[in-house]
């Protein structure tokens, strides 16, 4: 069995969600977590997770960090975001974290709503997805900086396409990656190497479906079954079978995401 770690179910159409999931169940996927964007959100999520396998978290993406909190850092409170965990069909949160490629809230905003996630993470006890782009080093420093003022906390950094030196900074922290259909690309050579080189015990896999699919579906729109294609790369550059692949990767998934197992 392999789990989709990552995916946004609420991005499909009501009408084909159930063939979504059947189809992702069907390629041997048993278990996926749908991935909030927006507090609003959450409810819509919690609905879509009360289906069996399925999974939800709650949280703001930095795309729309701007909308909840302001350049001084005001805005939801870490204890706000942890209590939307309360839900038993609720593993997580997130995903939040930076994005300066595309700067679509201000820094200041995705800073304050990153370390409030982290902070909300820490308190709900439930990991932390993390988007990281084009912001290796604020990330990293983020990260060391709440851990050591609040203690540890969970988290993995999600569809990693990272720096080696961020991937080394999460692992130091205790922290898990997940790879997408970025792992499949052919211009992904050192993407791959870094998969090749981090601890086994802290792997997992992902779609972020309706996005990224993986070769040999480049063009198409993604869906949680096409996880069987980045596992089997993984597998193949980690010079195991893919279901030594898959086990290792739904492992570490219930370690992680302790609610979920």
């Amino acid at each position: 069995m392999l789990v989709d770690s990552h995916c946004h179910l609420d991005y499909f159409a009501e009408t084909e969600r159930s063939e979504v999931v059947a189809r992702a169940r069907a390629a041997g996927v048993g278990e996926m977590v749908t991935i909030a964007t927006t507090l609003a959100a959450s409810a819509a999520l919690r609905a879509i997770a009360a289906e069996q396998g399925v999974w939800a978290t709650v949280g703001v993406h930095p795309h729309h960090a701007g909308e909840y909190w302001n350049e001084a850092g005001e805005g939801p409170s870490p204890e706000s975001i942890a209590e939307e965990t309360s839900h038993p069909r609720v593993v997580g949160i997130g995903e939040s974290g930076l994005d300066y490629f595309y700067d679509k809230a201000p820094r200041p905003a995705q800073q304050a709503g990153f370390r409030a996630h982290i902070r909300a993470a820490r308190l709900a006890g439930v990991p932390l997805a993390i988007h990281a782009r084009d912001a290796d080093a604020d990330v990293a420093a983020i990260l060391r900086d709440e851990w050591e003022k609040g203690g540890p906390f969970a988290f993995l950094l999600h569809c990693f396409s990272s720096g080696r030196e961020l991937a080394q900074a999460a692992v130091e922290l205790g922290g898990f990656i997940s790879f997408s259909g970025i792992l499949t690309f052919p211009r992904s050579e050192a993407l791959r190497a870094i998969a090749r080189d981090l601890p086994a015990e802290r792997l997992l896999v992902e779609t972020d479906s309706p996005y990224l699919a993986p070769v040999p579906l480049r063009g198409k729109r993604c869906e949680p079954a096409y996880v069987v294609h980045t596992a089997v790369r993984l597998a193949q550059v980690r010079e195991i079978s893919p279901e030594a692949l898959a086990d290792l990767t739904t492992g570490n998934f219930h370690r992680l995401f302790t609610r979920a197992a």
